[in-house]
């Protein structure tokens, strides 16, 4: 008879192997088998905790997502100085995905479920609470005159934008970064973000 603690050890399988699979081949590559063979799993087991490939994909979307959003307003949060804020969270930004590589080529390289998708609408809450923390952060630097008032699409292509595109050649075995160049994309993220003493 299958216990309570197996069935949720049969999804933290699944939810493994796909991860593997999806960081490896991509999630359009992989098939519904190959997640079952990464997973150890019986068909039956399978479909017990999941309907197809994309609502593992989602579940895992979101799961990914969440953990990454906490420990980034966390970090935040430590840091009261608006300048000091801004560099931390792109060295956490790098460390977060030196640490979890296969869960930051995720985030990275795949598109996140839509609304109606599976995941889709824990994905869309997850974001708007996300914004909604970083915001409250951020307002008071902006009213004081430290940070730009920026747009949250705006705000994260200049603050992550160029720790991305570093990512996605660290991921393809292209380079991998320096302390040095971490520190310089943090530096750039704050002149990108801060308010101009002339403005």
């Amino acid at each position: 008879m299958k216990s309570a603690k197996n069935g949720r050890d049969g999804r933290t399988r699944i939810i493994e192997g796909a991860l593997r699979r999806f960081s490896q081949d991509g999630v359009s590559a992989t098939t519904l088998a190959s997640l079952r063979d990464e997973s150890g799993v019986s068909v039956g087991s399978f479909y017990h905790h999941f309907a197809s490939k994309e609502h593992v994909f989602g579940v895992l979307y979101a799961e990914t997502l969440q953990a990454y959003q906490a420990e980034f307003v966390a970090e935040l949060r430590r840091h009261d100085d608006a300048r000091d804020g801004v560099e931390a969270v792109v060295a956490f930004h790098m460390r977060w995905s030196g640490e979890h590589p296969e869960r930051a080529r995720l985030l990275v390289s795949e598109r996140p479920p839509r609304k109606q998708e599976p995941g889709g609408a824990e994905v869309a809450e997850a974001r708007r609470e996300f914004f909604r923390q970083v915001s409250d952060w951020w307002r008071p630097h902006m009213r004081s005159g430290k940070l730009q008032p920026v747009s949250p699409t705006m705000c994260y292509v200049l603050w992550l934008g160029p720790a991305q595109e570093m990512c996605r050649l660290w991921f393809a075995g292209a380079h991998a970064p320096t302390d040095e160049e971490v520190r310089g994309l943090a530096e750039a993220a704050w002149h990108s973000l801060r308010q101009r003493e002339d403005a």
